[in-house]
């Protein structure tokens, strides 16, 4: 069952789509606005009072972004209980904030990487009447623990990089605290704001883009969770698609359940409920059938990182069924900012990947499916060989092969602060053994 779009809060996430983020004057206002929009949704959002709902109450309802600002406090949605229930969390330090990424309270690369940036900037704020010394200390070991996070998602590791440039550029041993705080509040504000920027425009990419059937919806195939909840106030690859139900394109979803944490069942499913967007929920094995049977017209996927030569990390399962649109013929289109590329990674085989925990796959969702003691591997991503992408849709435009080029040049081509870094060092680490444990 779905339900329409909400008219008024489609104009205000597509105002966020033309809005290019030049000075700090355009910042201010983006945030403000994104405060305005929190404060109004907050009546709704409370009333569900964290409590699952009992048999015969529905479900909660409503659009929701994965964090909001009440004053100047950060509450992030607990996407661990949707779609059962709407709960927010606070994050009121770096602490805080890296126990709900570690947690994946938080979850998506994009939205990872702005909680991030906030986290600390709130820790800065706390600590703004220490001595520079101890500042310095304490800001520089809440980096380290937020960073350590996640390893796969570039996007953490960049806000980072940003807020400690900012933090220097500010005079890391200044006497002046009060304005280190503010430097690095407005550093985070910015970065929210042009995360926001960058995804209306990929919307707008990927609208221009993709071709319409005459005679029937477009046939769209999704994995994992690219919507709102895991990239801020836009989604990536599910923003195309909100842009599109939002322009009265006809357009279906097929939305893969995405085991074992379930993120297209729970969230991406939930979102499009919310969007009025039509949706069918299929098991990760069935999309071979759909394939098979020409039902499908195009996959989206969103990225965690992309290599240099465009190879990707994405949700784990990602990989399979790139491989299966390859076989049938179907395009498969990796969606993302260009802030995703990591131009210091070669390749795939240098994407350093996750593993969770072996009680993810062993069981769903607290019931035990496996025997104990059952060994489990347990990868959070998987890698996407660059000849199975037919196309990156970014806030760039989109690319094509041979992406070592393409997407080379449009980073260079985009310097600002969205992209900055893109030489910097990668993370070291490997796939091999990533997820292994016992149940």
């Amino acid at each position: 069952m779905t339900t329409p779009a909400d008219p008024s809060r489609r104009a205000f996430f597509r105002r966020f789509a033309g809005d290019l983020i030049a000075s700090a004057a355009e910042v201010t206002k983006v945030v403000n606005d994104l405060r305005e929009q929190s404060a109004s949704e907050a009546s709704t959002l409370l009333r569900e009072g964290g409590a699952l709902p009992e048999a015969g109450v529905a479900a909660p309802t409503g659009y929701r972004s994965p964090f909001r600002f009440d004053d100047d406090d950060l509450l992030v949605v607990d996407q661990r209980r949707l779609p059962d229930a709407l709960v927010e969390l606070p994050v009121r330090s770096a602490p805080e904030g890296a126990q709900a990424i570690r947690d994946q309270v938080v979850r998506g690369g994009p939205a990872i990487g702005q909680v991030a940036a906030l986290a600390l900037a709130l820790t800065a704020r706390s600590v703004r009447l220490a001595q520079p010394y101890a500042r310095r200390a304490i800001l520089f070991g809440a980096t380290n623990a937020l960073r350590n996070t996640r390893t796969t998602p570039v996007s953490l590791g960049r806000a980072m990089d940003r807020m400690m440039t900012r933090y220097r550029d500010a005079g890391e041993l200044s006497e002046d605290g009060e304005a280190i705080a503010a430097a690095l509040w407005d550093e985070a504000m910015a970065l929210v704001a042009e995360a926001t920027a960058a995804h209306g425009r990929i919307a707008d990419a990927g609208l221009a883009f993709l071709s319409w059937p005459a005679d029937r919806p477009l046939q769209v195939l999704t994995h994992g969770n690219t919507g709102p909840l895991s990239s801020g106030q836009f989604g990536t690859a599910l923003g195309i698609v909100q842009a599109a139900h939002h322009a009265e394109r006809p357009i279906h979803v097929w939305v893969a359940e995405s085991r074992p944490d379930l993120a297209g069942a729970r969230l991406t499913a939930w979102e499009l409920g919310q969007s009025g967007v039509e949706h069918t929920l299929l098991a990760d094995g069935a999309a071979a059938s759909i394939m098979a049977d020409g039902r499908v017209d195009l996959v989206l996927v969103g990225a965690d990182r992309i290599a240099a030569n465009g190879d990707t990390a994405s949700d784990v399962g990602t990989y399979p069924l790139a491989v299966l649109a390859a076989r049938h013929g179907v395009p498969l289109h990796v969606v993302a900012p260009l802030a995703t590329v990591d131009l210091a990674t070669a390749d795939g085989a240098s994407i350093p990947i996750e593993g969770r925990a072996a009680e993810d796959v062993a069981a769903v969702r607290g019931i035990r499916m496996a025997p104990l003691g059952t060994h489990v591997f347990n990868p959070a991503s998987d890698v996407t060989p660059a000849d199975l992408v037919t196309a990156f849709i970014t806030d760039a435009g989109v690319l094509r092969p041979p992406y070592a080029a393409s997407l080379r040049a449009a980073v260079e081509a985009r310097p600002g602060p969205g992209v900055a870094g893109a030489e910097a060092g990668a993370e070291a680490g490997t796939g091999a053994g990533a997820g292994a444990g016992a149940a």
